[in-house]
């Protein structure tokens, strides 16, 4: 009987599986160590914790980082990329912008193609996508010839307007197929159907360069599955924040780039309508990295575009900023100094006190030495910590350093805390939103015993640290739904709109969003197809994406200045001023095909008469002094409690830290809402 609801994330040190059982109406949270050599074996091992049997589970979600360290490590796929004739240096010309004017070190990032596999293909279509020139068809044979005698594992095909016109395009893709066999070949119409021909080419560069390894582990994953009885389609979590069958994953891997961090801020969105908190800054810090996000006005932020190790990507992305910082961090010496990160310890050795043969001082040391973590109850007890090794890993530090153990302990956490705040302002301050008018949002295994130095840091007066929150994000995966993303260019000025053109164009874009949602298993009772247009003013070169109300609004009469209405009110909102008098115009159309797949609650809880709990007492450093510190589990907390900072409350998935001077409650969904305070 199928009885299970289950997420899987795969992080950088330990593998996430939260499981809801619909017999029992409760969650129930798996770890185990990521384990890189082959991921699957972490999966099963967290999944097994959870689940007697695959073939319990009625619905499975995955957020997958294979793609993203493939990207990131440089172990993508050898790609031949075929451009059109006269226009083969498109990709690596690329824009002459400089993002760092001052900065005499910046480099253009590497291609991931090199110029001698770029083939020119002759065919050419006009700006109307109107064909000037027929498609050599026998260059596209003799590309696939040198695909095989080269062992180039993927192709990547990027014509000149295939956006207006993919025929091109799409006869390339045929005839490639019917040349190779099994060899991937991703087309830009396909990936990304706009305008900008250096941005299109360099979205299906990254697809075709992370689509066999994303391909190969997936279908690995879902066949070993099934092996164990799953009978329902495993889901993959996108990089959008909406999920899509194995299957759909395999078709756009691009998609997948930034799959397993997503989560989280799913997990604020489903977070802020709970607790009816509609501004949120999500953090995750596991083992490897630190994750900030924003919920805004209960609705993830997402964007359209981003760019990623220097490469644009055309594609619905949540807005994520990531640092190398987390519990695995090491801390060194550099020029005098104490630096820690981005450099990991990993999962293999990790941290000194795991006892795994690492010698080095990461975050996670330091907390063990300062007591901010109970050695016997980190991972649930699965795992104790060796508190002797990371005494003797940070000692060793502290005297190249000249200082004391606890006193370079307590450093390791405040150099860390200010790399963790200033990615913050990244999102926040320099982008012109106020991080005091949000809350924060703690998770990952490491999240919650930061945060309320972070919340300190940039004035933010509440710290939210929701159940299980170091499987979050997998949380969070449990609580999106479907989602399909379109878009089709669409330059036209507000003055000159086609009003019938924009309908009917929307109506085609709405048509084939529902037929996408059949083939992942979505009706249109389940279903629906959200608009949106990409508005900017006249002579600017960046957009802000507006929604609209319908498929049929551009036809009612007040339509120009509803529109224009609301890009002047989201332009004030984004930049701080408006021009409410200058003209503006349409650049890009976008339809979300979105799908319900249910969604479970938590169960509002109602406090008890008795507030008491098992604790104990401890020593714990805090402003270079150890003061008695009330310990805690979690488990033991009921709903209402109030507990006066210091203490640490410790769950098999993390470890929450309140300082002194904060104050800490149980709400009645189980969450820990931590008034910030100030320092003592």
């Amino acid at each position: 009987m199928s009885r299970y609801r289950v997420s899987m994330d795969i992080g950088g040190t330990f593998t996430d599986v939260v499981a809801y059982d619909e017999a029992t109406g409760k969650y129930v949270a798996g770890k185990a160590s990521t384990t890189p050599h082959d991921l699957t074996e972490g999966v099963f091992a967290a999944l097994d914790q959870v689940v007697a049997s695959p073939a319990e589970i009625g619905f499975t979600v995955h957020g997958t980082t294979q793609g993203l360290n493939a990207f990131l490590q440089r172990r993508g796929e050898k790609i031949l990329l075929l451009a059109t004739q006269g226009a083969g240096d498109i990709y690596h010309i690329a824009r002459g912008n400089r993002l760092r004017l001052y900065d005499i070190h910046y480099r253009k990032p590497q291609p991931l193609v090199p110029r001698g596999d770029i083939v020119e293909i002759g065919g050419r279509l006009n700006y109307a996508g109107e064909e000037l020139e027929p498609l050599d068809e026998n260059a596209i044979r003799a590309s696939a010839r040198r695909v095989k005698d080269e062992g180039f594992g993927a192709i990547a095909v990027a014509f000149l307007f295939s956006y207006l016109n993919p025929a091109h395009e799409l006869r390339a893709g045929e005839i490639l197929a019917e040349e190779l066999n099994g060899v991937s070949v991703s087309l830009s119409h396909r990936v990304a159907r706009e305008w900008r021909e250096y941005e299109r080419t360099s979205s299906a560069v990254v697809d075709a360069y992370i689509a066999p390894v994303v391909r190969r582990y997936l279908e690995r994953l879902e066949t070993e599955m099934q092996s164990r009885g799953l009978s329902v389609p495993l889901h993959v979590m996108q990089s959008s924040g909406g999920i899509v069958t194995a299957q759909s994953a395999r078709d756009l891997s691009l998609q997948t780039l930034l799959s397993g961090p997503v989560g989280g801020t799913m997990g604020g969105a489903a977070l802020a309508r709970l607790l009816d908190r509609p501004n949120l800054i999500c953090i995750d810090m596991g083992g490897t990295s630190f994750d900030v996000s924003l919920v805004v006005d209960g609705k993830p932020d997402v964007a359209s575009e981003t760019t990623f190790e220097g490469f644009p990507l055309l594609m619905s992305v949540v807005n994520i900023h990531t640092i190398g910082a987390g519990g695995g961090s090491l801390a060194y010496s550099e020029a005098g100094g104490l630096r820690v990160g981005p450099q990991s310890a990993g999962a293999d050795p990790g941290p000194a006190s795991y006892g795994r043969g690492g010698d080095r001082p990461t975050v996670t040391d330091a907390n063990l030495v300062l007591g901010r973590v109970d050695p016997a109850a980190f991972a649930g007890g699965r795992m104790t910590l060796d508190r002797e090794a990371a005494e003797r890993a940070v000692g060793t530090l502290a005297t190249e350093l000249g200082l004391g153990a606890v006193a370079l302990a307590e450093g390791i956490c405040d150099v860390i805390n200010a790399k963790m705040a200033q990615a913050i302002r990244t999102l926040t301050v320099e982008k012109g939103i106020e991080p005091r008018d949000f809350a924060l949002v703690a998770f990952g295994g490491a999240g919650p015993m930061h945060a309320v130095f972070l919340a300190r840091e940039l004035g933010i007066r509440e710290v939210i640290v929701p159940p299980f929150p170091g499987a979050f994000s997998a949380w969070g995966m449990l609580e999106t739904e479907i989602r399909k993303d379109f878009s089709r260019t669409y330059y036209t000025p507000l003055s000159a709109l086609d009003h019938a053109d924009l309908a009917r164009t929307l109506g085609e874009l709405e048509r084939e969003g529902f037929t996408s949602l059949e083939d992942e298993g979505i009706t249109r009772a389940t279903g629906r197809v959200a608009h949106a247009v990409d508005v900017r003013y006249v002579g600017q070169e960046y957009t802000l994406t507006i929604p609209l109300a319908s498929a049929t609004e551009p036809r009612e009469p007040n339509f120009d200045k509803a529109v224009a209405d609301r890009f002047h009110a989201a332009h004030d909102t984004r930049f701080g001023h408006a021009n409410p008098g200058a003209p503006v115009e349409f650049v890009v159309v976008r339809s979300m095909a979105l799908g319900d797949l249910g969604r479970i609650d938590p169960v509002r809880q109602n406090g008890g008469s008795d507030a008491s709990f098992p604790s104990t007492t401890a020593e714990v450093t805090f402003g270079r002094r150890a003061q008695p510190t009330t310990m805690m589990q979690r488990a033991d907390l009921p709903v209402g409690s109030e507990i006066d900072g210091p203490a640490i409350v410790s769950e098999p998935t993390a470890t929450t830290v309140v300082p002194p001077g904060a104050t800490l409650r149980v709400d009645p969904f189980g969450s820990l809402v931590i008034a910030a305070g100030k320092e003592l």
